[in-house]
């Protein structure tokens, strides 16, 4: 076996995904050995680099007996540098297979301290305290990938619209949707939370710069243990000057739909990896259903009438998970939810003139049961109604000066809405649990790795 430098000079480097470009031609990969298998005189190493999966295949008679017992040697996830011709195959995954000629290996995994995943069935417990292992399973790397693919998606979307970035703070003094959820943080002779949302601040830069969004990482101090929720995501906001409800909603539609398309366009292969129902994802397209938070109800009411659901909803109450499961459940693309019951939702939303007691706010709930994935509203523009409302709902009206400020100086109707980027991937990849749709999920009993 020849040295990493001499065999990467004999052959152009290339990664698995782009080895279709190099048809007929000697490559080197460099990666790890995924599976391993023998048929008599041949091996047929399976390779994987990050961008994909390549089965080589070693011919007893064709290599050096070092070569052949070094490769028949190699145990799962050994780092390895290989070099071969690449040659079509229809029947190999990706449809290129590669003949090995050289091989040099990087490091041996120990055989009597092997790989803890196995093709076998491990627990949810052991994968998540191996999870830094576990992301290498192709269905985790597509589900990474489809992940980059909906956060580069939704900053082109805003991007192309005008929209500026802009970067609201992670420590601050004061919540934006209620004191219970916060984590706090010593901040020098202070104390500050970390953020549960950049919308407060938002807010202020889109009177400065008209249409804005933000985009990053927030934290809810929520002991919940179900499948919707982590106690940090990332989020992005956009927020508009001069934009009502009505054009909110339009927006969030538009947003959803350009980023399924582009996960369709771009990440087909990573979705049938996964095993998505590309189908219903097909499905997916504007307008969305609109109804109201009063027809809503209705629709709960009615289904537990007929026994589909458990308990009665009454009007007044908040959505839970499964009042939401049940409504996107109904139908085959998301719809979008209105005029909530102000007492439910957060204090800065404006209230309905027609009916005071709702708020001009939207969710939107994701179809197959995935439940809500956008949550927005129309911000109220009355100083005297904000402070009010702040009073209310006994927050510091100190830590909120600035943001009385806003409609002080030149106030506007202004909208925005914040989608979780974990929510989007669970729906768009189809899986169960929001776990799987961040590298290292943060939850109420999970801090390790």
């Amino acid at each position: 076996m020849n040295s990493s430098a001499k065999t990467e000079t004999e052959a152009p480097v290339t990664t698995i995904r782009e080895i279709g470009r190099h048809e007929g031609q000697t490559v080197t990969i460099r990666g790890w050995l995924y599976n391993l298998r023998e048929s008599g005189k041949l091996l047929f190493p399976i390779f994987r680099d990050g961008s994909g999966i390549i089965q080589g295949v070693v011919a007893k008679q064709q290599v050096s007996p070092a070569l052949f017992d070094a490769i028949k040697g190699l145990t799962q996830e050994s780092s390895v540098i290989a070099t071969g011709k690449v040659r079509a195959d229809k029947r190999a995954p990706g449809g290129y297979e590669i003949d090995v000629s050289d091989a040099q290996v990087v490091q041996r995994v120990n055989p009597d301290n092997p790989y803890p995943i196995t093709p076998k069935e491990h627990g949810v417990d052991f994968l998540m305290e191996h999870r830094h292992l576990w992301l290498r399973s192709p269905r985790q790397a597509a589900i990474l990938r489809v992940r980059a693919e909906i956060i580069k998606a939704a900053r082109d979307f805003f991007d192309e619209r005008g929209f500026t970035l802009t970067d609201p703070p992670i420590l601050t003094p004061a919540a934006c949707e209620g004191t219970t959820t916060l984590f706090p943080v010593d901040y020098f002779e202070e104390q500050a939370f970390l953020t549960q949302s950049g919308q407060l601040y938002i807010e202020a830069t889109a009177m400065a710069l008209g249409k804005v969004y933000s985009f990053g990482p927030t934290f809810r101090a929520e002991k919940s243990k179900t499948r919707r929720h982590l106690t940090e995501f990332w989020m992005v906001e956009p927020e508009v000057a001069y934009l009502e409800l009505d054009g909110l909603m339009e927006l969030a539609e538009q947003f959803i739909t350009f980023i399924l398309k582009r996960c369709l366009e771009k990440r087909r292969p990573e979705l049938e990896t996964i095993g998505r129902d590309i189908a219903k994802l097909e499905k997916v397209d504007t307008p969305f259903p609109r109804i109201s938070y009063d027809d809503a109800v209705k629709m709960l009411q009615e289904g537990h009438a007929r026994g589909e659901l458990e308990n009665k909803f009454e009007w007044g109450g908040d959505l839970g998970s499964p009042d939401e499961t049940y409504i996107s459940s109904q139908f085959d693309r998301p719809i979008m939810i209105h005029r909530y019951p102000a007492s439910v939702k957060a204090f800065y939303m404006e209230p309905d003139p027609d009916r005071p007691e709702l708020a001009l706010c939207v969710d939107v709930l994701a179809p197959e049961g995935y439940g809500e994935i956008i949550g927005g509203s129309q911000r109220m523009a009355s100083y005297e109604l904000l402070l009010k409302r702040i009073h209310e709902h006994e927050l510091p009206e100190e830590a909120f000066k600035w943001y009385l400020d806003l409609r002080k100086f030149g106030g506007v109707p202004h909208a925005g809405f914040g989608m979780g980027i974990e929510r989007a991937v669970a729906w768009i990849c189809g899986l169960e649990h929001v776990r799987e749709t961040i590298p290292f999920p943060r939850m109420l009993y999970r801090l390790y790795p």
